[in-house]
């Protein structure tokens, strides 16, 4: 990118020759490689991610999914609905149900930044795969890649936006049950196309959102703030993908599989 045009010239062997008295004169620990790093680069948040213990972080996010479906399969409202409807509901919030459920575990996980091919190595791909006769689509399990080889890995920003949102739920010390109300608020949303049962669920919403008020007034008589503090936890969910959840904690373990079948799986199955 253009605002890292100076980074790779600096790295240049004619700009470090030429650089190299100035270097050497100046005070240690002091350059214009430290000042370029101090300044940071505006397109940091574009940059690709991946975890850095995917075998820990994956296994805690399965875990955590099995724990959302099988809350959400003990809610006795959510039962009586028709299969179709409950399979749309979770389709819609099974990410942001997981979000929260990361939350409640305190589930910790670190990110390295993946190593982008070069300009050269993306033309010389582009270059070979059109010469190849078209593909048949990957094999079962394994992850699909894109020009250049690299899997469709998150952004920092997007990861960015997901720690954000566990660091504010951390520093509210969300108890359980304001986790079961704010979960329920999630799953019964009535805003979805294709839903039959609206006036029922959006009943089923207000409920979660009402007990959740209410409990809050009872525990927290204190903190008059607090229900909107919550209800602020609730926009940022918003911002979290559920694709960048998939390609960041599922992709590794199981490929290319969709995750629509899967939670038709799980969903159906007694967990």
């Amino acid at each position: 990118c253009r605002c890292c045009a100076d980074s790779r010239r600096h790295s240049s062997i004619l700009y470090n020759i030429l650089r190299s008295e100035e270097r050497a004169a100046s005070p240690a620990g002091q350059g214009p490689r430290r000042e370029l790093a101090s300044r940071g680069c505006p397109c940091g948040s574009r940059r690709r991610v991946a975890l850095r213990s995917p075998q820990v972080a994956c296994k805690a996010a399965s875990a955590v999914l099995v724990k959302t479906l099988r809350f959400v399969q003990n809610v006795p409202c959510f039962q009586e609905l028709p299969l179709e409807e409950q399979l749309l509901l979770v389709r819609s919030c099974w990410a942001p149900l997981l979000v929260l459920g990361l939350a409640q575990d305190r589930v910790h996980f670190e990110t390295v930044e993946s190593a982008e091919p070069s300009m050269l190595q993306r033309i010389l791909t582009t270059r070979w795969q059109g010469e190849q006769p078209p593909s048949r689509g990957p094999a079962p399990g394994r992850p699909h890649h894109g020009p250049g080889g690299g899997a469709h890995l998150p952004s920092a920003g997007e990861i960015q936006a997901i720690k954000g949102f566990l660091a504010k739920c951390w520093s509210l010390d969300i108890s359980t049950k304001e986790y079961a109300y704010l979960k329920g608020t999630v799953l019964f949303n009535p805003d979805l196309p294709g839903l039959q049962c609206t006036q029922y669920i959006e009943g089923l919403q207000r409920e979660a959102q009402a007990a959740l008020n209410e409990h809050v007034r009872l525990i927290h008589r204190g903190d008059e703030a607090r229900f909107a503090k919550l209800n602020v936890v609730l926009s940022l969910l918003r911002s979290i993908n559920a694709n960048v959840i998939a390609e960041l904690f599922f992709r590794p373990i199981i490929g290319a599989v969709n995750m629509d079948d899967m939670l038709l799986e799980m969903l159906c199955a007694k967990l």
